[in-house]
């Protein structure tokens, strides 16, 4: 099935990747946060006094069925108070017994947040005297300290009195004043309304923490972050995996396709799939892969055509000095008399000329093969060239039996950069293979046409023609008009042409008009 499915860069995965692992760490450390601090809380057993005011039980005045545990923790109470100072409801026998309204008014205000301290000190009559501090929080984290001094009988020496109007105080409303009446516990007052609305008063009873309560909490809630630690290396190892899952599977399908290729298998890496660059990878691999196939097919085909050239280099090679020899051997032997003799000797030289025409065929079409080909081209008229060229062929055209017409404007000139060497003989070779492989009669027409962007060559004839099976192959090295090979020509003519023209950069080809009525080449040349 085709993966549909989109693909990202690396640079976007491993972001995509890198901010999932951020949001899954910050989800984590919040996440231990929360429980840190639900443990912190629950091993303090930190009150709630609020959530006890909001509970549905407080609301409707049933104070019995109220988790004080809850709300208050293990070792805290409550009471409720009527608007004479009268219990209504007391959850502990720990919560101090509120004797006089005075009393009550020494409790602190948990509204109010203020803080009561005393410090014993002697006067300079010896009287034993107290300083009585209360700090009051206001907005913006700005206090107010209040201060009064108290006598050895608690009478109000100086300073502001604590409760308005009042001018001295019982122990017990000192103790009550600055929660001296006990050292694990400590008492607060606060107003509220009973199920009917009426005012009461409710008194906290709330365990005192010490620095050491504080510490010993937080020390068994750390325990908690250690658990993070194997947290991190498992969500590290799922990312290692997840990122692993996109890089090993299309890496794998690579390798898989590299082994088949080397194995000689056909091969795709195009579908591997991954990130971008993984499939560009692909298609690059593909793309050498064709490139390779391409190459080992030409290679082939080049060797075969080796192993072809070599064997037709054999046979013209073969016919000629198989002949020469043959003759030699009975001129040698004095089996020709002297009236054959000089046709024993023609045809000696006709074979040797064919076998010198043969290795200088060769030898030119070796050349152009060889790395070091390089044309020495001029600047010249095309035009102009062609004129001249064709001049001096008519009368051997004329002469071969052969009719040469000429199709080039007397006002057309065309610059271009040429060998007028080596293009001499390619124009003699492709004239060459007209006149070598048609009847007598034979018109030979050479035209130049200019189009917008390239100009065209024709060489054209109406004899003929070419097969269509050699068509293909014309201009492959040895191929020759008759298969047998029995005819003259090498079969490098065209091949040696075609070399070069396209070593001038323009293109050799044989024209679709090319048909049973004639033959036409075509040589473009790109202005």
């Amino acid at each position: 099935m085709k993966n549909n499915r989109p693909t990202r860069r690396i640079s976007l995965l491993f972001a995509r990747y890198y901010l999932a692992f951020t949001l899954v760490l910050l989800a984590l450390f919040f996440g231990f946060y929360h429980l840190w601090d639900r443990l912190y809380v629950d091993l303090l057993h930190i009150p709630d006094p609020d959530a006890l005011f909001q509970s549905r039980e407080f609301r409707n005045g049933e104070y019995a069925d109220i988790d004080t545990r809850r709300y208050l923790g293990p070792s805290g109470g409550f009471a409720v108070l009527d608007a004479q100072g009268q219990p209504l409801y007391v959850s502990t026998s720990r919560i101090p017994a509120i004797q006089t309204p005075d009393e009550l008014l020494c409790v602190a205000d948990f509204d109010a947040g203020d803080t009561v301290s005393a410090v014993p000190f002697e006067a300079q009559d010896g009287q034993q005297c107290w300083i009585v501090i209360r700090n009051l929080m206001l907005e913006d984290d700005l206090t107010q300290t209040e201060v009064m001094i108290l006598d050895e009988d608690l009478h109000v020496l100086d300073g502001t009195s604590l409760i308005p109007g009042k001018t001295d105080y019982t122990q017990r409303e000192l103790e009550l004043l600055t929660n001296r009446w006990s050292s694990q516990y400590t008492l607060y007052r606060k107003s509220a309304q009973d199920s009917s609305g009426a005012p009461v008063t409710v008194l906290l009873l709330l365990s005192s923490y010490s620095d050491a309560d504080f510490q010993a909490a937080f020390d068994k809630a750390g325990r908690l972050w250690l658990l993070t630690i194997p947290l991190y290396c498992g969500v590290t190892l799922l990312f290692i995996v997840l990122l692993n899952r996109h890089f090993r599977r299309p890496l794998t399908r690579l390798g898989d396709a590299i082994r088949r290729l080397g194995a000689g298998e056909p091969v795709s890496a195009a579908a591997c799939g991954g990130p971008e660059e993984i499939q560009e990878l692909g298609r690059s691999f593909d793309a050498m892969a064709r490139q390779l196939t391409e190459s080992q097919a030409e290679t082939r085909r080049l060797e075969e055509q080796r192993i072809k050239m070599l064997t037709d280099l054999s046979h013209d090679l073969k016919t000629p000095i198989t002949v020469i020899s043959g003759y030699i051997s009975a001129v040698r032997d004095g089996k020709v008399s002297e009236e054959d003799l000089p046709q024993y000797l023609e045809i000696i030289g006709k074979k040797a000329d064919a076998l010198t025409e043969l290795i200088n065929s060769f030898y030119e079409y070796s050349k152009t093969e060889h790395p070091d080909f390089r044309l020495e081209p001029v600047e010249t008229d095309l035009c102009e060239f062609l004129r001249e060229y064709l001049a001096d062929k008519f009368n051997e055209i004329d002469l071969a039996g052969f009719s040469l017409e000429v199709d080039i404007p007397e006002t057309l000139r065309l610059p271009c950069r040429l060998d007028p060497f080596q293009m001499r003989r390619a124009l003699d070779n492709i004239l060459g293979n007209s006149l070598r492989h048609n009847r007598l009669g034979t018109r030979i027409r050479v035209s130049l046409i200019q189009t917008g962007s390239a100009v065209l060559l024709r060489l054209a004839d109406n004899g003929n023609g070419i097969p269509e099976a050699l068509r293909k192959d014309l201009f492959t090295p040895f191929t020759v008009g008759d298969q047998s090979r029995s005819k003259g020509g090498s079969g490098l003519g065209l091949a040696i042409s075609r070399k070069i023209i396209e070593a001038h950069g323009w293109t050799l080809r044989l024209s679709p008009e090319t048909g049973a009525g004639g033959t036409v080449f075509e040589i473009l040349i790109p202005r």
